[in-house]
């Protein structure tokens, strides 16, 4: 009898293994998560499946990210939604409902400790969410609007009279320091393509690095070889976060300078980051251009270290709240006359090569109170707030490209959108997609028209999928941002999601260099691509997964 117990127990013991042995490898793991720099709690550790997917609660989805979850016991469905999308993920399921569409899942939900558990990375980048997993520290970073993202933010991911301004635009002085003339960058199948790398400097994510603070020396000595590198593996163009957060890298008389400097907003770095900038780029004759994110003010919703010439402290009225930030309202004449001053400050004062904007424009899948400016700056009588709001964008863009050209014609001005302009299913004439966001519909971009007017010189719409991606493939992108260009005068470069390639999160065709080579070699079969940039610079020269500098410069230089 006790022979008998005791291999009963020793069944028991062996069937209970691989549960805890599986408790024990999610608990091993430890994964943290951090929203636009601020961490997300969770009550049931985050665990990675055997398909590398990373799973968390409800709670962080409803909680974190703010988005509204119903559970249906019965039929093992979970609901989310926020904003316009409505996400249905069913226990088992090998695919979801994402506004109606059937999109594939590597995994579903789970039920886990008695918690619903749902796929973090999915249900982000549905939500126009920038995922970025860092494998040795086991840290998933999320975005909003991807910041070039983000140039956003895919979605990232976005959609653009005016009285005299109130604050006369200074004149800033030239840099002292002589830079060489730099040679203009055609486009399509020269030599001289755009080979561009967006430097992102929000979050100390690129350059300069928080070890830097306060030390002017050092960040030079960074910057340097951040560039060496860059050309090294073949590039001849970077765009530079100046204004990440309605502050400077620059010398402004307009704006505070930007805490990634020093710490400490609106505290002196102890040199001129953009006039070095652009020297040590065009020293090596590479092309620097000023990267402004337009509307956002602030990277969470507190006001407490911002200085004390910050907009949200000298115009609160300028402000609205929304996605846990603060943003400038656009729709406010004298708000979006302000950003143009701030641009043209840095176009008359540094001899930079073209001014960028981001999808800064609305966010996107969130409330966003503006009633009270539809009603008091609506002159046209434009009868639905969406088109009024892609009015107050146009409005931007149109402006502050003829203020470009008319002090600077040689810069270019240019945005890079969030890839998708708008679906076939939205709009007969949009891409073959089924995105959960779109530029024209959730960012109030109206990218088609900003082209068709000549408004700009160049677009680069962030394409950050992959070459089988169904929702948003690719090459279908591409194909759509061709026609959009041809024969308009209007240049296409195309944002590409170098931030991807090794991220252990991503689907196995990330899993090597070869996706991002493909996708340059697609771009080949048109004229109209004048170039690609890749976002971002540290997922080239620092991180470089599988060899990806070396990739890229075998094939810039081939």
């Amino acid at each position: 009898m006790n022979y008998r117990k005791w291999i009963l127990g020793l069944l028991v013991v062996m069937l209970c293994l691989p549960v805890w042995t599986t408790s024990a490898r999610a608990a091993s793991v430890q994964i943290t998560i951090e929203l636009d720099g601020e961490s997300l709690s969770t009550d049931v550790p985050p665990y990675i499946t055997r398909t590398n997917v990373t799973m968390v609660p409800v709670g962080v989805v409803s909680k974190g990210l703010g988005a509204g979850v119903v559970w249906d016991q019965a039929s093992k469905t979970a609901t989310i939604s926020k904003g316009n999308n409505v996400l249905k993920l069913t226990s088992g399921s090998k695919s979801a409902i994402v506004n109606g569409a059937s999109v594939p899942l590597d995994t579903s939900v789970q039920i886990t400790q008695g918690r619903v558990m749902v796929p973090l990375r999915f249900v982000s980048e549905q939500l126009g969410l920038q995922v970025v997993w860092n494998q040795a520290a086991k840290h998933i970073a999320l975005y909003s609007n991807v910041e070039i993202g983000g140039p956003s933010t895919p979605s990232t991911p976005s959609v653009p009279t005016v009285p005299t301004p109130s604050v006369p635009t200074p004149v800033v002085p030239a840099p002292s320091v002589p830079t060489p003339t730099v040679p203009s960058i055609p486009g399509a199948k020269t030599g001289k393509a755009m080979k561009g790398a967006w430097v992102s400097t929000v979050f100390n994510l690129d350059w300069p690095s928080t070890a830097s603070a306060g030390n002017a020396d050092k960040q030079k000595k960074e910057f340097d070889s951040m560039l060496d590198k860059l050309q090294a593996a073949g590039f001849n163009s970077v765009f530079v976060q100046v204004r990440p957060a309605a502050d400077a890298l620059y010398s402004s008389q307009l704006v505070p300078w930007s805490k990634v400097l020093s710490g400490t907003q609106g505290k002196e770095p102890g040199y001129d980051p953009l006039q070095y900038m652009v020297s040590s780029a065009h020293s090596r004759g590479m092309q620097l251009h000023a990267w402004f994110n337009p509307f956002r003010a602030t990277t969470d919703a507190s006001t407490t270290g911002l200085a004390a010439n910050h907009v949200a402290k000298l115009h609160p009225e300028w402000i609205v709240k929304a996605d846990s930030k603060l943003y400038i309202n656009p729709g406010i004449p004298e708000a979006r006359q302000h950003i143009i001053d701030t641009v043209m400050e840095v176009v008359r004062g540094y001899d930079i090569d073209g001014v960028h904007l981001d999808d800064y424009f609305y966010p996107s899948n969130v409330t966003f109170a503006d009633d009270t400016a539809f009603k008091t700056y609506n002159s046209q009588a434009i009868a639905t707030k969406g088109d009024w709001r892609r009015d107050n964008i146009n409005q931007f863009i149109r402006q502050l490209g003829a203020e470009i050209h008319a002090v600077k014609p040689a810069v270019s001005f240019g945005v890079s959108p969030f890839g998708v302009w708008r679906n076939k299913k939205a709009d007969s004439t949009g891409s073959d997609t089924t995105a959960g966001v779109s530029a024209y519909d959730d960012m109030y971009a109206d990218v088609r028209t900003w082209i068709k007017s000549g408004w700009v010189d160049y677009v680069a719409p962030q394409i950050y999928w992959s070459l089988s991606f169904s929702a948003a493939r690719y090459d279908k992108l591409v194909d759509w941002w061709v026609n959009e260009v041809t024969g308009t005068g209007v240049k296409l470069y195309i944002g590409l999601a170098s931030y991807k390639v090794g991220d252990t999160k991503q689907t196995a065709e990330w899993q090597s260099g070869d996706q991002i080579i493909n996708q340059l070699k697609y771009n080949e079969k048109y004229d109209e691509v004048s170039g690609s940039i890749l976002f971002r610079a540290n997922d080239i020269v620092v991180r470089d997964p599988f060899g990806l500098a070396s990739l890229l410069s075998f094939y810039f230089k081939s």
